[in-house]
Formats: C-alpha cells, sequence, structure tokens
C-alpha cells in the first residue's frame, strides 16, 4: 500500500511491488485503491482481483493490511458503519456570585424570637 493524500485524510494506492524497494518505489503494478475517509465501508475499496490472483499465483504475497482488505471484499463482510455520536449539550457557566458587603447589603437572617 503506498500511502497518499494529505496531513489527516490518507489515501492508499495498492500495488504490486518488488520487497527491496521503498514503499513510495515505483511499482510493477497498481490493482486498487483504499479510501479510508468514505463513510459507505463497501465503497472504501476498489481491487482488480483478477490482477490480484494473478501476482499471488506467481509467488507474490500481500502485507497483512492487504490481506485482509482481499478478504473482505472476496466475503462482502464490511460490516455496517458507526452512527455519529450524539451531540453533547454545551455546559452552562457558572455565574460568579458577588461576595456580601459590595454593592448591596447582605439580606439579614431571621431568627424566631423567645417568648
Amino acid at each position: 500500500m503506498k500511502r497518499f493524500g494529505r496531513k489527516n485524510r490518507p489515501y492508499y494506492r495498492i500495488c504490486v511491488i518488488d520487497r527491496r524497494k521503498a514503499r513510495e518505489g515505483l511499482p510493477i503494478e497498481e490493482v486498487g485503491t483504499y479510501d479510508p475517509m468514505v463513510y459507505d465501508k463497501a465503497k472504501r475499496v476498489t481491487l482488480n482481483l483478477e490482477r490480484i490472483e494473478y501476482w499471488i499465483s506467481v509467488g507474490a504475497q500481500p502485507s497483512e493490511h492487504v490481506a485482509t482488505l482481499i478478504k473482505k471484499v472476496k466475503t462482502n463482510s464490511f460490516g455496517q458503519a458507526k452512527a455519529a455520536a450524539p451531540a453533547l449539550k454545551p455546559k452552562e457557566l457558572a455565574v460568579a456570585a458577588a461576595p456580601a458587603g459590595e454593592g448591596e447589603a447582605a439580606p439579614a437572617e431571621e431568627t424566631p424570637a423567645a417568648e
């Protein structure tokens, strides 16, 4: 998987590449894409399964992540996208009480009169 995209917005190209080359090196062939930011999980992955089967038959070994994606595409088991978390109410600001003696007089406490 070659990483493209920008910061906090990844996009991957699934490609056949010699193990001795760099991840971002020149690929032999590009066989699919993976966009983890797409909401619908079934539309995140596009693969050319015919070419992938060919490369595996001649000895290519998929990485762990690519093998998982291939398995999910073949079995069509992507799961359901999670619903967005419910919005929380904003916290209410605490009103600072003015200390007694400034501005207004504090109310006098009434005590019961003894008779």
